[in-house]
């Protein structure tokens, strides 16, 4: 444990940015995985309403600086693509 004060402070703000981290993430993976899911199920109206949820939580993570600003557009042209490709099916 910390016996200085500043590093007190530190540990409790790392806590916080853990938590946040974690909320973040996690809810990109399992949108993600969900979106996946349906895309290979088929089901385009289901598919239709996660993808805004999880652009949502992307750029939240991208800015709170969970992941880069890039990876959040890589992550969400990727995802796009791929719900695009079961429409043209």
């Amino acid at each position: 444990m910390p016996n200085i004060q500043s590093a007190k402070k530190a540990l409790r703000q790392n806590a916080r940015r853990k938590e946040m981290n974690l909320y973040y993430l996690t809810n990109v993976r399992n949108l993600t995985r969900d979106l996946k899911k349906l895309i290979t199920e088929k089901k385009t109206k289901d598919a239709k309403v996660i993808i805004p949820k999880l652009y949502k939580f992307l750029d939240k993570a991208a800015k709170h600086g969970t992941i880069k600003k890039n990876t959040a557009a890589r992550k969400k042209s990727r995802l796009t693509k791929l719900a695009n490709s079961l429409n043209k099916k």
